[in-house]
């Protein structure tokens, strides 16, 4: 059995180096992203620049300690991907690791539109 083709799409797009793999989202796609923990990356980041700066930023703001670890996959349709991650990051000198949804919607081989969907309550510090 054969690996559903959305799944592939995602294998181009790399969190950790954007710069290298922004092709993979559509000129036009957006990025939800609210984390009351991180309040000055909230909002929608529209076109690969937005979604390009919003990495950046969360990259500074994370002293480049952002860890996607990803647990599980499951495609949905033709259109969707469910990704499940243990989210690792540093935060005002603290380690974080929280549980991360991101809904992935994939139209004609690109990334249109994400949702990222973090676990606000439930954050748990590692350097304790």
């Amino acid at each position: 059995m054969s690996e559903h083709p959305n799944l592939e799409v995602l294998k181009r797009f790399d969190p950790t180096n954007v710069s290298l793999s922004i092709d993979a989202f559509a000129e036009d796609a957006v990025f939800h992203f609210y984390n009351p923990h991180l309040p000055d990356l909230d909002g929608d980041h529209v076109g690969r620049k937005g979604i390009q700066s919003f990495f950046e930023k969360l990259e500074t703001m994370t002293g480049g300690a952002f860890k996607p670890n990803v647990v599980s996959v499951q495609a949905c349709g033709d259109e969707l991907v469910v990704v499940h991650r243990k989210q690792q990051i540093q935060l005002e000198g603290r380690h974080l690791e929280s549980d991360v949804v991101v809904v992935w919607r994939i139209v004609d081989g690109q990334i249109k539109e994400v949702w990222d969907i973090p676990s606000v309550h439930t954050v748990n510090v590692l350097d304790e």
